[in-house]
């Protein structure tokens, strides 16, 4: 629902701040009063093309701003792909330059004019002189029929899903078959890509985790080999010059203890020497290669070549491989059990394609059911709209299976006998259109995710009793949703939830357009200068008092 608008130096505006409420907001003033401006500004902030010539005399920079208090399924699906939170309502804001330039935000994120108008068409309905109709695209007109039907049939929604979720698997299998199809039309070269690629795999037989272990133990051995050189030179530096050293130490130390001195002087140091000797027997014993096999080094290297080779021709990691072998052999043998395989997929096919259209036939008979009854609730409206030679149908046709079943639907109406019926997007346009799209507003209540609607131009040609049954049917339409009306009718008017009245000042230097909210009294007035003109009567008071909605 739209709950504000600001804006700021747009034609003749230069500050006007409005809060809108639920129901139905009427709008009201003299020609030329600048009600259009209010439509050329909220149109703006909804994402229409700017116009430089919207901006205010005098002026750089114009601006809008619309809140919304409430968002729609739809639309937060928008907001999440563009990354704007939602929590709190919408905001969305337009500013224009005398440059030319144009910017937008909604909800204080940047956003581009296209994004801003596909935000800005789930929010708002415009009916008048802009192109953002919801029902004139017939892109529209099956969901709006869909929703129709599930209002009056509860049993519609059940349908829907049915044929969605039998199409899908439909689907599926169309694309299985597919796939079939064009892996047994492979060339014969194929078959023998993957019988030379799945021999050489399952004779490798690579084992997840394999290459890591390899790696692993060709790296020990290497490290041990260098270790078994390290230790032969230090066994050799312990037994250089022909003598093992613990020899010659012990040599000296014996040598040593032959002096005659008593006690010998050496004593300590012959002690040591014999100490030494032992120790380096003890090394020398103990310095010995570890225990690891290094005589299968080249079997190891060459596995982890051919692995590492196999890796890199199916471009996968090693532990990829057995995954790969199983992905080839599941291939060749949809090849060699072709046949098999394509009739168990076409029979598959057929099977599914029999349930789905066993549902969209009964989803098309349902929607031709719901057809009929929204023909005849549209036509019961008509006539009290002024609009009795109109006629309106729901052309039902078929189209390719989808997930909403085998039908296009389209809205046509033709407004004069004789004449051909047309699309909505192709029919008259101006108060009359006006008129036939609040008949299938009324009708199609909640059919819609557009929260709010705005009619403009609808009581164009009409009075009296039209009249009235227009603003009955504006009365019924915003019990559902709200809905802003610019009118000249009294009789629309006296149905206003809320009441604002469009004033415009003028004197030598500058022309100024403002709106006020009117309290019961003044909406009395005002009623009543739209019945009796500039003087108001006690005549028009009455008749505007008769005309205010209970």
């Amino acid at each position: 629902m739209l709950t504000r608008l600001y804006i700021s130096n747009i034609v003749l505006i230069e500050k006007l701040n409005l809060e809108f409420g639920k129901g139905l907001n009427i709008l009201t003033g003299e020609t030329g009063a600048g009600k259009s401006i209010l439509l050329d500004a909220l149109a703006l902030a909804l994402g229409a093309r700017s116009d430089i010539g919207l901006i205010r005399h005098g002026c750089d920079v114009a601006s809008v701003i619309a809140e919304f208090d409430t968002v729609a399924t739809e639309l937060k699906c928008v907001l999440d792909e563009n990354g704007i939170d939602h929590d709190d309502g919408i905001i969305l804001r337009r500013i224009l330059s005398s440059d030319g330039k144009s910017r937008a935000w909604v909800n204080d994120i940047p956003v581009s004019i296209k994004t801003l108008k596909q935000i800005g068409d789930i929010l708002v309905e415009i009916h008048g002189q802009f192109a953002n109709h919801t029902l004139l695209n017939p892109a529209t007109h099956r969901a709006a029929l869909d929703l129709f039907g599930q209002k009056i049939n509860k049993e519609y929604s059940t349908l829907l899903n049915a044929v969605n979720t039998n199409y899908n698997l439909y689907h599926k299998a169309e694309l299985r078959l597919a796939e079939l199809e064009q892996t047994v039309n492979k060339s014969a070269a194929e078959r023998e890509f993957l019988e030379y690629n799945v021999k050489e795999l399952e004779s490798l037989n690579v084992q997840i985790g394999e290459e890591a272990e390899l790696a692993a133990k060709r790296s020990a051995i290497m490290s041990a080999e260098k270790d078994a050189a390290i230790l032969s030179d230090a066994n050799n530096a312990l037994n250089s010059h022909g003598e093992s050293l613990e020899t010659q130490i012990f040599n000296v130390a014996h040598i040593l203890e032959r002096i005659k001195t008593d006690p010998n002087p050496y004593a300590e140091q012959i002690d040591a020497l014999y100490k030494a000797a032992q120790i380096i027997s003890t090394v020398s014993d103990n310095i010995k290669p570890a225990d690891i096999e290094t005589c299968n080094i080249d079997e190891i290297e060459e596995r982890l070549f051919a692995i590492r080779a196999a890796a890199r021709k199916h471009r996968v990691t090693a532990d990829e491989l057995p995954e790969k072998l199983r992905q080839m052999k599941e291939q060749l043998n949809v090849i060699e059990n072709s046949d098999e395989e394509l009739k168990n997929a076409k029979a598959d096919l057929q099977q599914k394609k029999i349930t789905f259209d066993k549902f969209a036939k009964e989803l098309t008979s349902v929607r031709k059911r719901a057809a009929e009854q929204l023909r005849k609730e549209i036509m019961v409206e008509l006539p009290d709209l002024k609009l009795g030679n109109a006629d309106f149908i729901v052309d039902i046709t078929p189209a390719k299976p989808s997930c909403l079943g085998y039908d296009d639907v389209i809205f046509a109406v033709k407004t004069n006998p004789g004449t051909p019926f047309a699309p909505l997007n192709k029919a008259a346009s101006g108060g009359e259109l006006a008129r036939f799209m609040l008949a299938l507003r009324v009708v199609l209540a909640d059919g819609g995710d557009a929260h709010t609607f705005v009619f403009d131009e609808i009581d164009t040609g009409i009075s009296g009793a039209t009249a009235s049954a227009v603003g009955q049917r504006l009365n019924r339409l915003s019990e559902s949703s709200q809905t802003l009306v610019i009118t000249h009718s009294a009789q629309v008017a006296g149905y206003a939830d809320k009441h604002f009245k469009i004033l415009k000042h003028s004197d030598q230097d500058t022309t100024i357009t403002t709106v006020i909210e009117l309290n019961s009294d003044e909406k009395i007035n005002e009623i009543a200068r739209i019945i009796s003109g500039a003087k108001i009567t006690p005549e028009s008071l009455a008749t505007a008092k008769t005309l205010i909605k209970q």
